[in-house]
C-alpha cells in the first residue's frame, strides 16, 4: 500500500507502507497522511519499532498460528 508523505525539504511523494517507520526514524518525513488527516512527526503520537518490541505482557497468540 502506498502513502503520501510530505518530505522535510517540503516536497510530497508517496512510499510504500512498509518504508514509513525507518523514513520518519531518519528525520526526512515531516508529515504522513493517514484515513483520518495528517499526522504531523514531533506533533501527533506515532507507533515506532521500540514500541511494538518492548511489549512485555502475555504473549495471546498461538504459536502455531492457529485461531482459538
Amino acid at each position: 500500500m502506498l502513502v503520501q508523505v510530505h518530505w522535510t525539504n517540503k516536497r510530497y511523494d508517496y512510499v510504500k507502507d512498509y518504508m514509513l517507520d525507518s523514513l520518519i526514524e531518519a528525520g526526512v518525513v515531516a508529515r504522513f497522511l493517514r484515513s483520518s488527516g495528517w499526522v504531523t512527526i514531533g506533533v501527533d503520537p506515532v507507533r515506532s519499532r521500540k514500541d511494538r518490541m518492548t511489549y512485555s505482557g502475555p504473549e495471546r497468540r498461538h504459536p502455531d498460528g492457529a485461531v482459538a
